[in-house]
């Protein structure tokens, strides 16, 4: 404890972790929990480049493909592997969440609270040259670094971002024409996407930014799609057509990614950077009463559910948070499953190599500092069913 007396984490904290009977001491391992990084296919030949460059071992992280980890000291961002996109950042406890998912290429894949990035780079790796990735988020800025990071890393092509809430986001996932065959000029058809807009639609994009606040209408705004993610050539009706819950079971998304807005209280390194940034805003971002308490638990269930309806029959659903907290983890899973009799609880086949622990409710898998050296993280995997299968389930 002489650790954590040492970080002086405050009395509202701390007080938020005995709440939810969380021991303090978990924040005395940020120190030792490895920076994980995943190598981009392709570049296994520049392997030894780029340890000579970080002056270290890259360690194969041996549970989870493509995976290394670094000591927590050493870092990449000025570094030509990195600035290059043979590399980026990613925790492997985010990996697994992600590996989950068991993405297939071909697969249509939805990340429905995708910025900063690195699932969705990770999720387009899986897909290769078959299917298309659609990223969502509430925040513009955190998406263009998205779309950015994209870009920097050549995954841009078979995905789209969209600025929408989770909770109500609705558009299905494109077929992928060859955009030759299905361009008109249309002035509402969707050209080839490029940076270079017109002033007015600068202009109100600046406005937003300023007043950080979602399309007023309520619609999804596409910020970016790729050349191979079906859009161009569509026309707006046809991109934001309005499907019915049946038509989602045929033509929805093959996997979805919940990754869900939380208190963050299971991101150590992340806890420990508000000492620089002051205690105060901790409060005021993972702390606030009203937002840990009924709202915080009602977005991240309302996301579950909207996530779930946008699933295809037979679909994956993955539930996460970065959360140690039994009331943002198990007790939203067990509530969506119980008013869900189309859901089904997944054992992770894959995990039996994982260096993680059961979580309360069976099935469901929790990653730690102390149990796996990774950040804090809950996955729970939830297939949909299918009608014959959902009335035996009920049976």
């Amino acid at each position: 404890m002489e650790e954590t007396s040492k970080l002086q984490l405050p009395e509202s904290f701390l007080s938020f972790l005995e709440a939810n009977g969380l021991d303090p001491s978990i924040y005395t391992h940020g120190d030792s929990i490895p920076r994980y990084v995943r190598l981009k296919p392709g570049f296994e030949d520049a392997f030894e480049e780029i340890e000579s460059e970080i002056n270290c071992k890259l360690e194969k992280v041996n549970w989870l493909p493509g995976f290394y980890s670094i000591p927590p000291d050493v870092h990449i961002a000025r570094t030509k592997a990195y600035q290059q996109g043979m590399m980026y950042g990613i925790d492997a406890a985010s990996g697994a969440a992600v590996s989950a998912l068991g993405i297939s290429p071909g697969d249509h894949v939805l990340d429905l609270c995708a910025a900063p990035g690195a699932k969705l780079c990770m999720m387009l790796d899986l897909l290769g040259q078959k299917g298309t990735a659609t990223g969502v988020d509430v925040a513009r800025h955190r998406l263009a670094a998205c779309r950015t990071m994209l870009l920097k890393y050549g995954l841009a092509e078979r995905s789209r971002l969209f600025l929408a809430d989770g909770t109500t986001f609705s558009v299905p996932p494109t077929r992928n024409l060859p955009c030759e065959s299905c361009v008109d000029d249309h002035e509402d058809t969707f050209k080839q996407w490029t940076s270079r807009r017109p002033y007015k639609e600068r202009k109100q994009e600046a406005k937003a930014r300023k007043n950080s606040v979602l399309p007023q209408n309520g619609q999804a705004e596409i910020i970016f799609y790729g050349q191979g993610s079906g859009v161009i050539g569509l026309k707006k009706n046809e991109l934001y057509r309005s499907l019915d819950q049946n038509d989602y079971a045929s033509y929805g998304y093959d996997k979805v990614l919940v990754d869900a807005e939380c208190t963050h209280d299971g991101s150590i390194k992340h806890i420990q950077k508000f000492e620089q940034w002051g205690w105060k805003t901790l409060e005021r971002r993972v702390l606030d009463a009203e937002r840990t308490d009924t709202n915080l638990k009602a977005l991240q269930l309302n996301l579950l559910r909207n996530g779930f309806r946008l699933l295809k029959e037979a679909g994956t659903l993955v539930y996460s948070t970065c959360s140690l907290t039994h009331a943002q983890n198990e007790d939203v899973v067990d509530q969506f499953l119980s008013e869900n009799f189309s859901a089904e609880l997944q054992e992770i086949e894959m995990a039996k190599d994982w260096p993680c622990r059961s979580g309360r409710t069976p099935k469901t898998l929790r990653f730690d500092p102390s149990t796996s050296a990774t950040s804090g993280l809950f996955v729970a995997k939830i297939r949909k069913l299918t009608p014959n299968e959902a009335k035996k389930n009920v049976l």
